[in-house]
């Protein structure tokens, strides 16, 4: 069985062209994480997953089914950005009703435990603030106990701890075999957390691999080094440096070639210590990759 399958995916409002001929795989058991700047197709790519949209062009198949039998058999769990919990119901009340439409639910306990959200578990839902009201959306998709987990933006509005706790029961609902598929503007999320990033600019997919994969294909690295009274302009004439920026008394290079920039870093500047050469980030990488189809 296939997780998500997209075929030459396309979707338009009106003369916007939201989505634009995507093709993405994704296995069962795979954490997926979709990335990309506002506009790019990102939610409603999601949408149609969820059988909310229907596509132009192209097929979308969830487990081998068209969405929406996959959502009628109840192997499909989600947490969207938008829309408001039912009003004058508790949060453990409105789990239960959740559970009940679901054919192999989480024991209700079982989710508010692994959510961390039992402080909580008997206040009306109006009640909540908008960091809990999260939380408890990302309780309703787990209660589901689904085989496809799909979130849009989950931890917006979630402080660190919240963020933290959160990707934690990840980790957990991610061992025990179930498919996840989210987006996420919290570039460290997707580093940390996928085991694939798919990045969209302009309803196009412009990279699908591993982070390390999407982090190698901008090439560049960084030197890192504390390197005080010398100027930025005597840095740059380096060979292999294309920029140098000052933080304090460190110093940011960024080269096209690290290793001839350390010889000559060393070489012209032995008083320099604390060095540390880094590959680029995935932020870097995101910048950079999504800017080409600008």
């Amino acid at each position: 069985m296939s997780g998500v399958a997209l075929r030459e995916l396309t979707k338009s409002f009106g003369a916007v062209q939201a989505v634009r001929g995507i093709d993405v795989s994704i296995e069962t058991g795979e954490t997926v994480a979709l990335l990309g700047p506002n506009g790019a197709g990102k939610s409603t790519t999601l949408d149609m997953v969820l059988g909310l949209l229907r596509p132009d062009a192209g097929t979308v198949s969830v487990l081998d089914l068209p969405p929406a039998d996959a959502v009628a058999r109840g192997s499909v769990g989600a947490m969207l950005q938008t829309g408001s919990l039912v009003r004058d119901l508790t949060v453990r009340e409105l789990l239960a009703q959740m559970a009940s439409l679901y054919p192999h639910p989480l024991d209700v306990d079982e989710t508010i435990a692994l959510t961390g959200i039992g402080e909580i578990s008997d206040r009306r839902t109006q009640k909540l603030s908008g960091g809990q009201t999260q939380r408890v959306r990302f309780a309703l998709a787990l209660v589901t106990n689904a085989e496809l987990l799909v979130l849009d933006e989950p931890t917006v509005a979630m402080d660190v701890e919240s963020r933290h706790a959160f990707w934690t029961t990840m980790r957990d609902i991610a061992s025990r075999g179930k498919t996840i598929l989210f987006a996420t503007h919290y570039l460290e999320e997707a580093d940390a957390y996928a085991d694939r990033v798919v990045l969209m600019a302009q309803g196009r997919v412009v990279a699908d691999g591993p982070p390390t994969e999407i982090k190698a294909m901008v090439g560049s690295r960084t030197i890192r080094a504390t390197l005080p009274d010398v100027p930025l302009e005597r840095l740059e004439r380096l060979p292999g440096v294309a920029h140098a920026e000052r933080r304090g008394e460190a110093v940011v290079l960024r080269c096209s070639d690290s290793d001839r920039a350390v010889r000559a870093l060393l070489a012209r500047h032995p008083e320099v210590r604390d060095l540390e050469i880094g590959g680029a980030g995935l932020e870097e990488a995101f910048l950079q990759l999504t800017a080409a189809r600008a």
